[in-house]
């Protein structure tokens, strides 16, 4: 196995610690998936090939938070603060968000 040293700076390694708590993985597993992805032997561009579903999911997720809103707004209150929860344990989200 070949050994490649990268230099970060601190805001990103945090977030890439974060990231990799949040899976479940040491730092360097969840470096070299990344690492994995961005050399697909299909020749996806990692950054779009997922666009599009992301989109779709973005536009459900939002006609559903209105609807909830506009019905029940406290409940919609509590899922999005659960939510936030969840995405800041897995380290999608800067634990210094909403403080």
């Amino acid at each position: 196995m070949i050994r490649i040293s990268v230099r970060v700076d601190s805001a990103l390694h945090d977030r890439l610690s974060r990231r990799a708590a949040g899976a479940d993985l040491s730092l360097s597993v969840f470096i070299r998936s990344v690492l994995e992805q961005a050399a697909d032997p299909r020749g996806r561009y990692i950054y779009s090939s997922q666009d599009e579903i992301l989109a779709t999911c973005i536009q459900i997720l939002t006609i559903l938070g209105t609807s909830v809103g506009q019905r029940t707004p406290d409940v919609l209150q509590k899922g999005m603060a659960e939510a936030r929860g969840i995405l800041r344990d897995r380290g999608l989200l800067d634990p210094e968000a909403d403080r």
